[in-house]
């Protein structure tokens, strides 16, 4: 490691300034910015390319590196100036890091047995309860999480950072709600959305075969498809004033179930 940068004018700052703030800039390079000591980590566990990494001294010791698998990435050592222009979070380890995305396509998806679980999230907006959802993901250890009509791009800097990292250590997909109901039955793997018409509770169903479990919003819930697509709908019961949950709660709850079936089958 022998080069610095000092200026908060230099043109790769600019870049990842760019790579934080604009989904364009992140689609078009196929780039996005990773900040934080763990969350590198976890994605060179997860197979992502590490492009660059960028550190402040006072904050990072350069010898952590040695226990990350960065291959070839080039490392700069940062002015304090210039980690205060690029750093996202508040608290932070002095790391940051640009990376290679991955297609994310559910062509790509590949499942280590003939038995899935598959959590789906139909056009969740808010980066903080994807991120939850993908916590709950690795929690349980599911064979993929798959957001159909995506309203953000995955590697929105509040996903990575809400998902603590677990953006990198699920696989993950996107595509559209009919594409992905496509894939499911052409894989015979069960789908079982959570809606409230036409349902069943959720803990009267067998989750013990290749499964799919659908989630939308609060706000708007599942798209018709997914209520035709549907071996069975489930809902969850509620017993308080509302009719519904957060979207990461109800995720958590029925792949769960699910675990706790598997684990008990």
């Amino acid at each position: 490691m022998d080069k610095q940068i000092n200026s908060t004018q230099n043109t790769l700052v600019k870049q990842i300034v760019l790579l934080k703030d604009k989904s364009r800039e992140r689609k078009k390079t196929g780039l996005f910015v990773i900040e934080g000591a763990r969350e590198m980590e976890l994605a060179t566990k997860g197979n992502y390319k590490i492009k660059t990494i960028m550190f402040y001294a006072e904050l990072f010791n350069i010898e952590n590196l040695k226990t990350l698998n960065i291959g070839n990435a080039e490392v700069i050592e940062i002015s304090k100036e210039v980690y205060q222009k690029i750093a996202y979070r508040e608290t932070t380890e002095g790391i940051i890091a640009i990376a290679e995305s991955k297609t994310n396509t559910i062509e790509a998806l590949s499942f280590k047995n003939n038995n899935p679980l598959i959590l789906i999230a139909e056009a969740p907006e808010k980066p903080g309860n994807i991120g939850a959802i993908l916590r709950t993901a690795d929690a349980a250890n599911v064979d993929a999480v798959i957001i159909a009509n995506p309203k953000t791009d995955l590697y929105n800097p509040n996903i990575i950072r809400s998902s603590v990292g677990c953006l990198f250590t699920n696989q993950i997909a996107t595509g559209s709600t009919q594409d992905i109901i496509a894939f499911l039955k052409a894989k015979n793997i069960n789908i079982y959305s959570a809606i409230l018409q036409e349902s069943q509770d959720y803990h009267k169903q067998d989750y013990t075969q290749p499964t799919a479990i659908v989630v939308g919003t609060e706000a708007t819930g599942l798209s018709q498809a997914w209520r035709q697509a549907a071996k069975q709908n489930i809902s969850i019961p509620m017993q308080g004033a509302i009719d519904s949950m957060n979207v990461s709660v109800a995720a958590g709850i029925l792949i769960f179930e699910a675990k706790r079936q598997r684990d008990f089958k």
